[in-house]
């Protein structure tokens, strides 16, 4: 089946009225765009702009008596206020979900560790499979933050030798999806307690950990440092701490108390940094008796592992 994009950009005034004349038309809904406008790196933007409004005709016998009312409904529409002409394009279907997972593929992290869309095969069975939905949380591994972070998780546990252990807890702060506590198990970790102020990333965690086989080892809750802190979880420090977050967020929760989860020798891992905010973020974690170990770049993009020395 094909169909026919028909699209008008205006002001936001009238989008609400195109809207409606596109939807008498288009049963399957109507989508409208807009920009976004960011005030600082915490900002969750701000629509500005123009929108532009998009709905979809099928291609059929009655597409030219369905276009021919639509351009009728605007003209009345222009009778109001003025409309500008709208522009056509023939869109094939396809099958979009398959369409969507050929841009996922496999990837390569470190010496030891693959990312693995949930759907595919390993292509290295000696590497360690983290499988991961792109589809649902922040934290897909596709993003330069969460493959610095993996590569320093690993060195972290390469050096931490492990198999002489029998407790190693992690906690990850802001785990989004899930995947640097499934990657701290799957390294060596026996528990990890990943928490994150946004109950779905809290859900989408669980459901990552089943598709990777990891159960009651990874504990899951709804919070931040202030809540580990206060014993509201099964322990309230690690030797590894991990936070891929913001820059201007790992400093606040400097503040609240974020290098206290580091236990004596134990080193944090922080990611969502851009170059030009590292320094702050290495002043932030000196004043807190944080010291600089490691420090990665990709792109603008960086990533720093810090250590608790006594």
């Amino acid at each position: 089946m094909n169909w026919l994009e028909v699209s008008l950009t205006v002001n936001g005034e009238l989008a609400e009225s195109v809207a409606d004349v596109f939807a008498r038309f288009a049963p399957n809904g109507v989508m409208t765009e807009q920009g976004v406008k960011f005030l600082d790196d915490e900002d969750e933007g701000t629509a500005t702009g123009p929108i532009t409004v998009r709905a979809y005709l099928e291609i059929n016998d009655q597409l030219e008596e369905t276009r021919q009312k639509l351009e009728e409904s605007l003209f009345y529409l222009g009778m109001i206020t003025p409309v500008p002409t709208p522009t056509y394009k023939q869109i094939a279907d396809q099958n979009w979900m398959e369409a969507w997972k050929q841009h996922y593929k496999p990837i390569l992290i470190g010496q030891r560790l693959l990312i693995l869309p949930a759907w595919l095969e390993s292509p290295e069975p000696k590497r360690i499979p983290i499988k991961i939905d792109p589809g649902m949380a922040f934290g897909t591994g596709t993003h330069p933050t969460t493959q610095l972070c993996l590569e320093l998780m690993e060195v972290h546990f390469d050096q931490s030798q492990l198999v002489t252990r029998n407790s190693y807890h992690v906690i990850d702060v802001g785990c989004g999806s899930g995947i640097l506590s499934i990657a701290a198990l799957k390294l060596g970790a026996s528990k990890v307690l990943g928490v994150d102020i946004d109950i779905e990333s809290v859900k989408n965690s669980r459901e990552n950990a089943d598709t990777n086989g990891v159960g009651e080892e990874l504990i899951l809750g709804q919070g931040s440092v202030t809540e580990v802190l206060s014993g509201a979880f099964e322990f309230k420090s690690a030797p590894l701490v991990v936070a891929n977050i913001l820059a201007p967020i790992i400093i606040r929760l400097f503040d609240a108390g974020l290098a206290d989860l580091v236990e004596p020798n134990g080193e944090i891992i922080l990611s969502g940094i851009l170059d030009h905010q590292a320094e702050s973020v290495i002043a932030a974690g000196n004043t807190k008796g944080l010291n600089l170990n490691d420090k990665r770049q990709m792109g603008d993009w960086v990533a720093l592992k810090m250590s608790r020395d006594v």
